[in-house]
């Protein structure tokens, strides 16, 4: 007997190419994955992926979540996860409520954790004022 199973959503996935050069303000709302150069500032609701052989130099990194396979250059915050993955290279802060770090990792920089809150609205607020509301208090 056929198991029916249920057909997941599809989602908008957006690849900067592998020959892809980017200088400037990324802003999206789904998925984008990027396997080229990255120059500039990222503020996004969706995910991002920065693929194995890819680089990518911001001035700051605001997505859901960041997957890192190749070299980031700046500071990264994300509400929900970051994950480095094992040959990734991290040179920055990371600010996110949840972190995974595999071995192979190069890394350097400062984690801040931040605690799940669904009452602050994580994509309309400043990242400064963000850490801010966001910030692990040992004291709640």
């Amino acid at each position: 007997m056929a198991k029916y199973k249920e057909k997941e959503p599809e989602r908008d996935i957006t690849v900067l190419g592998e020959k892809t050069r980017f200088e400037g303000f990324l802003k999206f709302s789904e998925e984008l994955h990027i396997a080229g150069t990255f120059n500039g500032t990222i503020d996004a609701l969706g995910a991002l992926v920065i693929k194995k052989g890819a680089s990518c130099s911001a001035d700051y990194v605001t997505a859901a979540s960041i997957v890192v396979d190749g070299q980031v250059s700046g500071d990264m915050t994300a509400g929900d996860r970051i994950e480095i993955r094992s040959g990734g290279s991290v040179r920055g802060n990371l600010t996110t409520s949840r972190l995974k770090i595999a071995d192979g990792v190069s890394f350097e920089g400062q984690v801040e954790m931040i605690r799940p809150n669904a009452d602050i609205d994580l994509f309309s607020s400043r990242p400064d004022m963000l850490k801010d509301q966001l910030r692990l208090n040992p004291d709640q």
